[in-house]
């Protein structure tokens, strides 16, 4: 039988789980394992109704909340709807960003330029969006720079990381949509990628990963956290220098 997925935490009214990537929240099409929220059911098993209290891109793996009822759903849907939650992301980008702490502050809205449906893009009449980010780690590898993000969005638009981050000039390795050649992702979603398209990419999926979130519910502080999947790491191992055991890193600038 295949895994539900790496549960972080689970009581009788959460389940807290580290997405993989490559997996979509909501079903698409697919067997009853496609899907993570379906995969929830499964888990919780038959007459349950979880609900998913956040969301992450089908490539974006880390934590995800589940409410097994529905009051608790509307609970923590109140806390996110105020923006009483911290989340932190952390993401490996091509080039090294001219500042160590900074605030990208770009308001967002659709591509109307991009033959494909789902992309935004940087536009004054868009939506607000604020994304603060610090460099962990700049590092050179293979006669190229990258460096290592960490990240706190302060708003939740679609793709606002992903988008910010490649309006600055610092796309995310691995972003078949915003990393330059949406060419990328058509390929991908016909399933033409090539050799040298894979070895463009560099990694399998994109790399960002969500790896905490806080908030204060039932007058007690929650903290939970993931750690990055494999390729995420072992991209960074391959420099040299191991990743640590926690499940946010702290590296140093």
């Amino acid at each position: 039988m295949q895994k539900f997925c790496e549960v972080i935490f689970e009581d009788a009214d959460l389940l807290v789980v580290n997405k993989p990537a490559g997996l979509v929240c909501h079903p698409t099409k697919g067997d009853e394992w496609s899907s993570l929220i379906s995969r929830a059911r499964l888990h919780l098993g038959p007459g349950s109704a979880p609900s998913l209290i956040n969301r992450l891109d089908r490539e974006t793996s880390g934590v995800v909340i589940i409410a097994k009822n529905p009051a608790t759903a509307g609970q923590l849907g109140k806390l996110w709807e105020k923006h009483a939650v911290t989340k932190e992301y952390l993401a490996i980008v091509h080039d090294i960003p001219s500042e160590g702490q900074s605030v990208i502050d770009l308001a967002l809205g659709k591509d109307e330029t991009s033959q494909i449906a789902i992309k935004d893009c940087v536009r004054p009449d868009g939506a607000s969006a604020r994304t603060e980010f610090r460099v962990e780690k700049p590092f050179h590898h293979d006669s190229q720079d990258f460096a290592l993000l960490r990240l706190w969005p302060k708003t939740g638009r679609k793709h606002q990381i992903r988008i910010h981050l490649a309006a600055l000039g610092h796309p995310i390795v691995g972003d078949k949509l915003y990393g330059g050649d949406e060419d990328l992702y058509l390929a991908f979603v016909r399933s033409r990628l090539t050799e040298d398209e894979r070895r463009r990419l560099i990694l399998p999926n994109h790399a960002l990963h969500a790896c905490s979130i806080r908030f204060v519910w039932r007058a007690e502080e929650k903290l939970f956290q993931a750690p990055p999947n494999e390729d995420f790491t072992n991209f960074l191992n391959g420099l040299g220098r191991p990743v640590p055991s926690s499940p946010c890193p702290s590296l140093p600038a």
